[in-house]
């Protein structure tokens, strides 16, 4: 899950919900069969602006305990107010279980979190390493295929480019996969920001992606639901990206279409086609 408008609580983000992320952990309805995930949990966040105008550093909060059975989770999230917040529940595809494997993955004012796997990832990790940036290979400090898909993203200059980045990213690993002999070698939805924009990804080799939404205009929702106070709480450019709607309310939130990427900054976002490219 991740939102952004004006600065919220933690917990009316990550515990209210009906069908919270926290609940997700616990009972998944969309996760193509995973319906627990309780190998750790992760938040990060932004302060709101400073003096400049601009966002610094995210802060990350990361744990290996079950998100729904960790105590420090629901302190921290009463006493924590952010204009922009990722969390991600993780259910391993494989990689041990540790705090370092935990998303959001955090790389200077950038956070990067996915939800699927890069099928074959013992096999293609070496060559998939060899690809990041030397300067960026010290910076790794997990064992995951997340944070390599993130690091392989920055090589290709996710800081200026994103959805270009993210394209030459997934064209490597499908090369480097079938190389290998992976016939589907990736299976993705991943958010990331900067800390002003967000961009998401829907995208696998085998086109059955897992699901991914993000909320409408909240005047939209005003009008559809005038009796829910919640959204007069919410700013007018409040808007949430989740793998699974938070309450079911029917018109409250458009799925990204399979292989999408789009961008979300306030009230503005644009869907385009998504496609990867192979690095030259």
């Amino acid at each position: 899950m991740a939102y952004s408008g004006d600065p919220v609580l933690a917990d009316d983000l990550l515990l209210r919900p009906k069908h919270s992320i926290i609940d997700q952990s616990l009972h998944a309805d969309l996760g193509g069969g995973i319906t627990t995930n309780g190998d750790g949990f992760g938040i990060g966040w932004y302060d709101d602006v400073d003096g400049d105008g601009k966002r610094g550093a995210p802060a990350v909060f990361k744990s290996t305990h079950p998100a729904w059975n960790d105590e420090n989770l629901r302190e921290v999230a009463t006493r924590i107010r952010t204009p922009l917040l990722f969390a991600h529940v993780r259910a391993s595809s494989g990689t041990p279980v540790q705090r370092s494997n935990c998303h959001p993955f955090r790389y200077g004012n950038w956070l990067w979190m996915h939800n699927g796997s890069l099928a074959g990832f013992p096999e293609v990790r070496r060559d998939l390493l060899m690809a990041v940036d030397p300067s960026l290979y010290p910076k790794l400090v997990g064992t995951t295929d997340t944070e390599t898909l993130f690091f392989l993203a920055l090589t290709f200059g996710l800081t200026d480019d994103p959805p270009a980045a993210v394209a030459r990213a997934v064209g490597l690993v499908e090369n480097v996969g079938r190389r290998h002999g992976v016939e589907y070698p990736v299976h993705m939805t991943v958010a990331t920001t900067d800390g002003e924009t967000t961009w998401i990804f829907r995208y696998s080799s085998e086109k059955a992606t897992s699901s991914l939404f993000y909320s409408n205009r909240v005047s939209q929702l005003r009008d559809l639901y005038p009796e829910m106070d919640v959204f007069d709480r919410l700013s007018a450019d409040a808007r949430f990206i989740v793998s699974e709607p938070l309450r079911d309310l029917p018109g409250a939130w458009t799925e990204v279409p399979e292989g999408s990427w789009a961008f979300v900054r306030g009230s503005e976002h644009d869907i385009q086609q998504f496609q990867p490219t192979v690095p030259a």
